[in-house]
C-alpha cells in the first residue's frame, strides 16, 4: 500500500536515479513508437551529425523519468493531474540522471503544484517543467 505525503512548499521532492541510460531499450522504444529516426539507435549518424558518439534517448522516455520520479512520492502516477516541461538537452546512451522536483505551492482545493526537473549527472539540466498532482 502506497502513502500519500503530507507536503509543504519548499520539500523538496525524493529523487529518482537511473544509473545508466540503456541504448538497446532505446531501440527497442524507438520501434514500439514507430520512430525513424536513426539518432535513437544507429551510432554513425549520431557521429555524422556532430552529436557525439552515444545514441540519442527519445523525449518521452525523459519525461517518462519524471513521472515515474511523482508516481513514487504521490503514491500514484494517477495522481498526476497535470505535467508541463522544456527539453532542454539530449539524453545519451550510458547517461546517469536525477529526475527531482520541489513543492512550489499548495492549492486551497489540495493540489500540489511542484517545479520539476531531469539532469545529467544531477548537475546539467535536460528537461524542466512544472506538474499538478492531487494527493487526496
Amino acid at each position: 500500500m502506497s502513502t500519500v505525503p503530507d507536503p509543504s512548499v519548499g520539500d523538496e521532492l525524493p529523487r529518482l536515479v537511473i544509473e545508466s541510460v540503456d541504448a538497446e531499450k532505446m531501440k527497442t522504444m524507438a520501434a514500439l513508437l514507430g520512430d525513424s529516426n536513426p539518432i535513437h539507435w544507429d551510432v554513425d549518424t549520431v557521429r555524422e551529425l556532430g552529436m557525439g558518439d552515444q545514441p540519442v534517448n527519445q523525449g518521452p522516455n525523459n519525461l517518462g523519468y519524471v513521472m515515474n520520479m511523482l508516481g513514487g512520492w504521490a503514491g500514484g502516477a494517477e495522481r498526476i493531474q497535470k505535467i508541463r516541461v522544456r527539453f532542454l538537452d539530449n539524453v545519451f546512451a550510458g547517461d546517469r540522471l536525477e529526475a527531482g522536483g520541489t513543492v512550489a505551492a499548495i492549492g486551497d482545493d489540495g493540489a500540489v503544484e511542484c517545479e520539476v526537473w531531469l539532469a545529467r549527472d544531477g548537475t546539467h539540466p535536460v528537461l524542466a517543467g512544472t506538474a499538478s498532482l492531487i494527493l487526496e
